[in-house]
């Protein structure tokens, strides 16, 4: 069986490369701040998993998507924008999570635990990773009309419901297999930093969505061989190295 250190750093990259290439999405949609919120409706699954002792990305999966269904449902329901629907809807969870969460077992909820992937996370984090980065990649440019104008992407034939459930749910998926790594806490920065970064050094589209994938990938592998040099916990130190990723691509950026 590979080693615990392998397990981390193949779910941590794979997890970090898709979450990227979602990000420079999420950015063009100006839902930057979305990822944060969802990551913290984790927290009652969370909780519940670490109570009774099932794996956590069940456990953040479950109300993560819930969580998601409800912000599209009421978004189908009001006029509400997605990111308001979301703080609503994080602030309830969040208040119900820390109503059950065990404080002694807080510090895994919040900043994630790279040394509890055993075999079957990795699995997930491969699989799910790939379908997600086809799913989003077939349907990319949709979404970016999608941010043009709702009202052109639909004389064009687009769904606007039905992709906007699509990619609210890749989210969901995505936030759920961060948490394993890097906590409740810190799963918005694994999408908005790589991104931020490869907007600095892109000029088109497809090198800005490819340049993010890269970097949150990379970024990943360098913060997990970090975590192996300083026994510090690889959730923080992953974002620390796409964050110094971030400050290099300002004074390398693109004219």
């Amino acid at each position: 069986m590979p080693s615990q250190f392998i397990l981390g750093l193949i779910t941590a990259s794979f997890i970090g490369g898709v979450a990227g290439y979602l990000g420079s999405l999420m950015i063009s949609k100006r839902m930057a701040l979305v990822g944060g919120p969802l990551g913290h409706l984790a927290l009652p699954g969370v909780a519940l998993s670490l109570i009774y002792h099932y794996n956590i990305f069940l456990g953040a999966l479950l109300s993560i998507s819930l969580g998601a269904v409800i912000i599209w449902w009421l978004k189908t329901r009001t006029k509400l924008s997605i990111e308001a629907l979301t703080g609503l809807v994080f602030a309830a969870g969040v208040a119900l999570g820390f109503v059950i969460l065990p404080l002694s077992q807080a510090e895994e909820a919040l900043i994630g635990d790279i040394t509890k992937v055993n075999p079957i996370d990795t699995i997930l984090a491969v699989i799910l990773g790939l379908v997600i980065f086809f799913v989003i990649k077939k349907i990319y440019q949709k979404m970016v009309l999608l941010e043009i104008s709702e009202d052109l992407a639909k004389t064009e034939g687009v769904n606007v419901k039905r992709y906007n459930l699509i990619y609210l749910t890749s989210l969901a998926l995505m936030v759920a297999l961060e948490v394993k790594i890097v906590g409740i806490l810190l799963t918005a920065a694994l999408f908005i930093i790589p991104a931020a970064s490869a907007r600095n050094l892109s000029t088109t589209l497809g090198r800005y969505s490819l340049g993010s994938l890269i970097i949150g990938m990379v970024s990943a592998i360098l913060g997990m061989f970090l975590f192996k040099l300083t026994h510090i916990p690889a959730g923080p130190l992953i974002i620390l190295v796409n964050t110094s990723v971030f400050i290099i691509s300002i004074f390398l950026k693109s004219e």
